[in-house]
């Protein structure tokens, strides 16, 4: 697997989110009882060499609570950054998750599953932060809703138990008879 032209497959994972990969997980992996600020402050603390600094004070990087509450804005949980995460709803803590993705200022940003569990208004608004992340930032997107999938997706590959079976635009993958056959039920 290469990033920018660069073998990462073996490399440990803060290597490869310094070279600009971030990702999130289709099972949410979160400190419940820390607040939503803090955990992003973590994923932004992750990025510098303070990390290595276990006894040392969080409190000692204000800047890093001054970062995560304007992420937190950016996703719209700004009013909710005092909260611990266990009180906020399971779409709050998907858009969480997207912020701690986001405040790696990310080139390339993998989401596995973003949409899973969620209400349909959940889904459409995790949907429209999604459609508006800076085109700078490559998304990758694992989505098992074809209309979601298809309505995000400028290129769309369809894989049918690991093998792709269609590759293109929309209007190919929704029109390509295979697709149709596998995910579309016609």
């Amino acid at each position: 697997i290469r990033l920018f032209g660069e073998e990462v497959q073996r490399m440990q994972p803060h290597e490869r989110a310094h070279r600009g990969l971030a990702r999130t997980y289709q099972i949410i992996t979160l400190f419940a009882r820390d607040t939503l600020e803090h955990n992003v402050a973590l994923s932004l603390l992750g990025m510098t060499k303070a990390r290595w600094k276990m006894f040392a004070s969080l409190d000692s990087h204000r800047h890093l609570y001054d970062e995560a509450r304007a992420v937190l804005a950016r996703v719209g949980l700004e009013h909710l950054s005092q909260r611990p995460l266990n009180v906020v709803s399971y779409g709050e803590k998907r858009r969480v998750e997207i912020a701690m993705a986001l405040a790696q200022k990310p080139k390339v940003l993998l989401l596995d599953e973003p949409l899973a569990g969620l209400s349909r208004e959940e889904r459409a608004s995790i949907s429209q932060l999604i459609a508006d992340i800076p085109r700078e930032t490559t998304v990758v997107m694992i989505e098992h809703d074809m209309d979601t999938a298809l309505d995000l997706a400028e290129n769309i590959t369809v894989l049918h138990y690991g093998s792709v079976i269609v590759e293109g635009a929309r209007s190919a993958v929704v029109n390509d008879p295979k697709t149709r056959e596998v995910y579309l039920g016609n």
